[in-house]
């Protein structure tokens, strides 16, 4: 069995999210999403919508992804990858180059971002609206 993991926020769900998930799946039999826990999204100077308990209940019910873990900081990746027996690491492209460190532990691929859409743009676009 081949096992992929990928990791994100994954905050006001779109098609772009769901792209990559479904691509992720296709390169394995087993998606593990490691979703970026509120602690860490802070750390990280992003803010949510949604909580992570809800973030991780949506995520448990598209039919791509097997598993959901909490990201709880920037290096946990190599011991995700050895604790959960991964064989493939994904991330988006606009990420290149900078988890080839995994090579030493598993396969890493960059896929594609899907085009025209992203969290940012989304909340760029509403608060337009609201604003005028």
């Amino acid at each position: 069995m081949k096992r992929v993991i990928t990791y994100g926020t994954f905050d006001l769900l779109h098609w772009g999210h769901i792209n990559i998930l479904k691509r992720a799946k296709e390169l394995g039999d087993y998606l593990i999403v490691a979703l970026s826990t509120d602690e860490f999204n802070k750390i990280k100077n992003k803010k949510s919508y949604h909580s992570y308990e809800n973030r991780k209940f949506i995520l448990e019910a598209i039919r791509y992804v097997d598993e959901v873990i909490p990201e709880n900081d920037w290096d946990q990746k190599v011991s995700d990858v050895i604790d959960h027996d991964v064989d493939i690491f994904v991330m988006g492209d606009d990420w290149k180059g900078r988890f080839d460190f995994l090579k030493d532990y598993c396969e890493v691929v960059y896929l594609p971002r899907t085009v025209g859409i992203s969290t940012s743009k989304i909340k760029k676009d509403l608060f337009t609206v609201k604003n005028g």
